[in-house]
């Protein structure tokens, strides 16, 4: 796969100046939106870690207990500091048409997420303070341990839990792609199909879980009858080419990694104020991975945009159809008002996927390769995708 660059194709080339202003516009909107909900959640962490640690002390629960009770001021804190901005959001992609305004169902699932998050968060509060407990100076070691086990426990559940309330894809003939699609990539995994646009017409796709809880999810609206089967078929790819690549295994292997500096960084950090086993100390310890969270935040975007880009090129090796992959990303453009090339900070902190000029620039790469193969006689494609280049 050849090396993807920040500038990929000149968007003007592929889109009207009319759409790139308003894809701006929107874009402009978004950002601001994370801007202030970012800063509302560090501010709000901030004033936690002053308030807290008394209160911590008159609880009289116990090292555990009164962790978890910090814990779920802290989520439930997080959360409700983030639902305006996240009304917001809503509203704001129902200004620009993609989407109504059902606050009710996206509530439900915004909900879901949250009680999903919270056990998560809690269970991994109480045994990391129960290990700090039993091991005061090298619970990070442990903790890192755990911490690593929990992300691969929860990547592995999210699979099943993220496929429930989804049902089969409605058309045969799209079936039938699937079932064509995985023999050319060598996988199998069950592909359902999601009700969301009660609350957005945004279209979208994911991948969930590994091994026997892998599923691939469609958005009903990327089958509203807004993209043809060909098009259809480009997603479908790129999620079994995270399938065959093991993507998920794979940032779990991240997470892990993270996960031992991380703690270290925790335990360093608090260790003069009694370290990770006085729960008063939780919530400085919740601010300070907020922070590091926002600092690593390029380099999750970065390998998260060289998954994606290695899904692309599976899918259009799984394909051979490079015209609908260019039409599928330029039609995310309208669709979605995606900014084919938005502000290199924007890039670096909030982009998780390759940019449509990225994309579109891959596309052309795909293309040249295939007829240049052709002329040579020679197969187009086959192998494990590489950074190598063609």
């Amino acid at each position: 796969m050849p090396p993807l660059s920040l500038g990929g194709l000149d968007p003007h080339r592929a889109f009207p100046a009319g759409l790139l202003a308003r894809a701006h516009r929107f874009g402009t909107g978004e950002r601001a939106l994370w801007l202030g909900r970012t800063a509302a959640v560090l501010a709000t962490l901030g004033l936690l870690a002053r308030r807290l640690p008394p209160a911590a002390r008159r609880l009289g629960l116990g090292r555990v207990g009164s962790a978890v009770v910090l814990g779920m001021v802290a989520v439930s804190a997080v959360w409700a500091v983030r639902l305006p901005f996240s009304v917001a959001d809503l509203v704001w992609r129902h200004r620009y048409g993609l989407g109504p305004v059902d606050v009710g169902s996206w509530l439900a699932a915004e909900w879901a997420a949250l009680s999903s998050s919270a056990v998560a968060a809690l269970a991994a509060i109480a045994l990391l303070v129960a290990l700090a407990v039993r091991f005061p100076r090298g619970w990070w070691i442990p903790g890192g341990a755990v911490a690593a086990a929990l992300l691969a426990l929860l990547a592995f559940l999210s699979g099943w839990l993220l496929a429930l309330g989804t049902r089969p894809l409605p058309s045969a003939a799209l079936r039938r792609d699937v079932a064509r699609i995985e023999a050319a990539e060598h996988v199998h995994a069950p592909v359902r199909e999601q009700e969301v646009s009660s609350w957005t017409d945004l279209p979208n796709a994911f991948t969930a879980g590994f091994g026997p809880s892998t599923h691939v999810v469609l958005w009903d609206t990327l089958l509203d009858g807004r993209f043809d089967r060909a098009e259809e078929d480009v997603v479908i790819a790129h999620e079994l080419g995270h399938v065959r690549s093991g993507h998920v295994l794979e940032g779990v292997a991240w997470g892990a990694l993270l996960a031992f500096p991380l703690a270290l960084l925790v335990a360093a950090a608090t260790r003069r104020r009694g370290g990770l086993r006085e729960p008063a100390n939780l919530p400085r310890a919740f601010l300070l991975l907020a922070v590091a969270g926002l600092a690593l935040a390029p380099l999750e975007n970065a390998v998260s945009r060289r998954y994606e880009a290695e899904a692309d090129w599976r899918a259009l090796e799984a394909t051979h159809d490079p015209a609908a992959a260019g039409r599928l990303f330029r039609a995310f453009v309208p669709a979605a008002l995606e900014e084919p090339d938005p502000p290199l900070w924007d890039y670096l902190f909030l982009e998780s996927h390759p940019t449509i000029a990225q994309r579109l620039a891959l596309v052309e790469a795909f293309a040249r390769r295939t007829r240049a193969a052709r002329r040579g006689g020679r197969p187009a494609t086959g192998g494990r995708a590489s950074p190598g280049g063609p």
